[in-house]
């Protein structure tokens, strides 16, 4: 059987071999890194070199990055009511339509506090939209992730800083799709908080940051009772996770610009072969998007049944938000962009990275070519039964 192909990057990506390493060195070591001794120093250095590396990823300080348990945690402790905004502390909260679920369930915001900004058929947030919903109240937060994890849309986060800007409020952004794929830098965007996670680049899982703005002296704890992170999280930190985190960033930003373009190229290719099946729809083709997210369907295609398909033929990928998956519901994504319920169905997200291949993208074309004659033709649960 051939070797088995991954295109979920979105989801989770393989350790890097940097970070394995990193990682397998600070195994090794004894110290807690708050302990003052010897041992403690050498994990407390390892780890302030991997946040040094984070923080120049986002051009900015060590001291501004505030390491988490991943993204979901980081988010939640970014959206805390009570912030300092130009206009006054933060009573409201303003999210985009298609931000990740752990920014729509609006951290410590309480529900009533919570307020959508919609976004546009390719799921670009609406600009004038946000203007109006920031005029209409007292001082806000506004969450616009970066680049969004089912279609990869990028969001135009600048000017959208700009607008928060002028309504007195303070800007979130999740970048933890954006962040080794493109360039980002925290003050140049113009964005007071970002949170990133460690297993989107080739770090491990369960390890994640918020990376404070030049507006923001200081976050409210989520965990309270030591003095960790400047007293911004309590809790010991999880060394060997920083340091895979801060090796899979350093590789990954290293690598960027190279692999922005190649990883460009393949998409467009796997693109290409895909629209050869007649009524292929690729979701946002029309937006800026990260090189190496796909999110297509086809009339009568179904998603669950594709992914099976898919996986039968040694290829793994997605039907949406890994966050997600298994749950038989619409994409909230492809809701907010108006996309009818039977296209949203459909959806199959392919996702690409720094290992992904000419020829893998050619057997993942091969293998949709066989699904579509069936899937398309067929159109029945018991299609999967003819492999």
């Amino acid at each position: 059987m051939a070797d088995r192909i991954y295109l979920d990057w979105n989801a989770t990506t393989p350790l890097r071999p940097e970070a394995r390493q990193a990682m397998l060195a600070a195994m090794d070591l004894l110290g807690n890194p708050s302990s003052v001794h010897a041992e403690g120093r050498k994990a407390r250095r390892l780890m302030e070199e991997a946040r040094e590396v984070i923080a120049r990823g986002l051009g900015t300080v060590a001291r501004r990055v505030v390491l988490t348990s991943g993204g979901t945690e980081a988010n939640v402790l970014a959206l805390s009511p009570g912030l300092k905004a130009p206009a006054g502390p933060a009573e409201r909260l303003l999210v985009s339509a298609t931000e990740h679920a752990s920014v729509l369930a609006g951290g410590r915001f309480a529900p009533s506090a919570v307020q959508t900004i919609p976004v546009d058929s390719s799921g670009v947030v609406d600009l004038c939209g946000l203007d109006t919903l920031l005029a209409g109240g007292p001082p806000a937060l506004v969450s616009v992730m970066s680049a969004n994890n089912e279609t990869g849309v990028l969001q135009p986060i600048s000017e959208v800083a700009e607008i928060v800007r002028r309504g007195g409020g303070l800007l979130h952004v999740d970048a933890i799709q954006a962040f080794g794929k493109i360039h980002l830098d925290i003050n140049g965007i113009g964005a007071d908080l970002v949170t990133l996670s460690g297993h989107k680049i080739g770090g491990p899982k369960g390890v994640g940051a918020l990376v404070l703005g030049a507006g923001v002296d200081d976050v409210i704890p989520l965990l309270r009772g030591g003095g960790q992170e400047r007293g911004r999280r309590a809790g010991t930190e999880n060394v060997i996770g920083i340091a895979g985190f801060g090796a899979a960033a350093g590789a990954a930003l290293a690598a960027l610009e190279t692999e922005h373009l190649r990883v460009s190229a393949l998409r467009n290719r796997l693109e290409a072969g895909l629209r050869q099946t007649e009524n292929v729809t690729v979701f946002s083709a029309q937006a800026a998007r990260l090189p190496n997210t796909t999110l297509f369907t086809a009339p009568g295609l179904k998603a669950e049944t594709a992914v099976i398909g898919f996986d039968l033929e040694g290829i793994a990928v997605s039907s949406g938000s890994a966050c997600s998956s298994g749950k038989v519901q619409p994409s909230h994504v492809l809701e907010a962009m108006g996309v009818s319920p039977s296209a949203a169905q459909g959806a199959v997200r392919l996702s690409l990275g720094w290992s992904t291949t000419d020829a893998e993208v050619d057997r993942c074309l091969q293998a949709w070519r066989k699904l579509s004659l069936t899937l398309l033709k067929g159109r029945d649960e018991t299609a999967l039964e003819r492999f």
